[in-house]
């Protein structure tokens, strides 16, 4: 294994979790009475704090109303919405194998808030999957390295010793910005010409092809 740590987006990486937030937002939208928001709007902000993704969905949002959206999309997305969100297939079984290994350790850099983070840790049981995790609203939101580099320096890693994966060019690009290696998933939200921009070492896709790539 050439890396000591892996690091992972959580949503389109990890788990297969788009379909809700969009539905959630879509909604959140209308009960802020800003009308339809397109699938692919929303999917394009996917990987940004929620600050940041309602900024950029919404450019000129009044205080307010970036508020209200805000709210409506939490409520409805731990309280309204039952669209499924599983890991998506595979990914058990290989972070299975990867944790039977002492090395790599592995972490998340998420958009998600600790607070979604650990509900979602809790629901899966993954929480102790993983030795380090960020979230956008502690600390800066993708695509600024931030996160990376706390992640980097809690675990006592070298830059050139770890690797991003990830579905979007947020990911992409913090790690680049620090000249960390950097992955990316084509079945995520991120075309692979979007991706390919940021000069990843590879692009999977598929589950079993990343997997395949980080422990060869």
């Amino acid at each position: 294994m050439r890396y000591e740590l892996i690091i992972f987006d959580w949503d389109g990486t990890l788990m297969d979790s788009v379909p809700r937030i969009v539905s959630c937002m879509q909604a959140a939208a209308i009960e802020a009475e800003l009308g339809e928001l397109a699938r692919a709007d929303i999917e394009n902000i996917i990987g940004l704090g929620l600050p940041e993704a309602i900024d950029t969905l919404c450019p000129g949002i009044l205080p307010a109303q970036a508020e209200r959206l805000r709210e409506r999309y939490a409520h409805h997305f731990v309280h309204v919405d039952t669209t499924p969100m599983r890991f998506f297939a595979g990914v058990e079984d290989h972070l299975a194998r990867l944790r039977a290994r002492e090395m790599p350790r592995l972490a998340v850099a998420t958009g998600k808030s600790r607070r979604g983070l650990d509900r979602i840790f809790r629901e899966t049981g993954s929480l102790d999957w993983f030795h380090a995790s960020r979230t956008a609203d502690e600390t800066r939101s993708k695509p600024h390295p931030q996160m990376l580099m706390e992640l980097l320096d809690e675990l006592a890693v070298p830059v050139e010793r770890a690797v991003m994966v990830g579905d979007t060019e947020y990911d992409l690009e913090m790690a680049r910005a620090i000249g960390m290696p950097r992955v990316g998933v084509s079945y995520g939200v991120h075309t692979p010409e979007r991706l390919a921009v940021s000069q990843p070492e590879t692009i999977a896709h598929s589950v079993d092809e990343l997997f395949a790539w980080l422990q060869a």
